[in-house]
């Protein structure tokens, strides 16, 4: 049941471990999103994990075998989608697809990927022409054309506007519901949050949290906050019970702006990232 499997992963650059010790356990189907400030660790883990950067101790396994010595059979099961690419600027969308395709020994229907994507409109049109958000669906379609059981998605929305940022969601969110496992890289919480199953902290190349977006850091056991605008002015209370305080806060009559809140997923990773420095 496991995608990828890490045990003890370490890499160093010089007298520097960018990864000092990383296990990590992802499972078939799920999306896992890997968080942590610039420097943290993260392009490193997930080059080893593609095997496109060596290790300098410790084990993996990705579907199965060593990133650092699969052969063809084992690349034609992974996809990447990586954080800028223009090198088929000229081409035509439905020519860039065609053209990675050909890479592949079992590639899906170059037309089911494009609509998949949602950019059947934009079969014949070149792809300087696109847009941003355009360009990244052609990059998952370039990603997914092999028909691949695992996706690397790096850093998939930045720069993106609220709206394409959305649908850019719903298109992860399909592609997960097919079965594939996909590993997250991302600076937004809020997207970590909304598509992944599991998340994980990484900051001075070890990881300092594992869980999923509503538990990391103790978000779920954290005591809530209780705040509402009283007589003299807006009120606040932090409790292990809020329900019973609200209960109790009620008895007087009404309580105006009433809002109950627990850490956000934001608050909890500054926490973690903030400790581990």
């Amino acid at each position: 049941m496991t995608a990828i499997q890490v045990r003890g992963l370490r890499r160093s650059y010089r007298e520097n471990a960018a990864v000092d010790g990383v296990d990590l356990d992802i499972r078939h189907g799920e999306v896992f999103a890997l968080l942590g400030p610039n420097g943290a660790g993260k392009t490193t883990t997930v080059e080893i994990l593609e095997g496109h950067r060596r290790r300098d101790a410790g084990e993996v396994a990705v579907l199965g075998e060593d990133p650092a010595t699969a052969g063809r059979a084992w690349r034609s099961r992974i996809g990447i989608v990586l954080q800028s690419a223009n090198d088929t600027a000229e081409l035509t969308v439905r020519e860039s697809v065609r053209h990675f395709a050909g890479y592949y020994p079992d590639p899906a229907p170059v037309d089911d990927v494009i609509e998949q994507v949602g950019l059947a409109g934009k079969a014949d049109a070149r792809v300087k022409s696109l847009s941003g958000g355009q360009r990244r669906r052609l990059d998952v379609a370039l990603g997914v054309v092999g028909r691949p059981e695992l996706v690397f998605l790096d850093e998939p929305t930045t720069g993106f506007d609220p709206e394409a940022r959305r649908q850019f969601w719903e298109l992860i969110q399909n592609l997960a519901k097919s079965g594939t496992t996909i590993l997250l890289t991302t600076h937004y919480l809020d997207e970590a949050e909304a598509l992944a199953h599991r998340v994980a902290v990484i900051a001075g190349g070890r990881i300092v949290a594992e869980g999923t977006p509503a538990t990391l850091g103790g978000r779920s056991t954290a005591k809530a906050t209780v705040s509402w605008l009283g007589r003299n002015g807006p009120e606040t209370r932090t409790t292990d019970t809020p329900t019973a305080l609200i209960r109790e806060l009620a008895r007087d009559g009404e309580l105006p702006e009433l809002t109950v809140t627990r850490p956000s997923l934001e608050d909890a990773y500054l926490s973690l990232i903030g400790e581990s420095l």
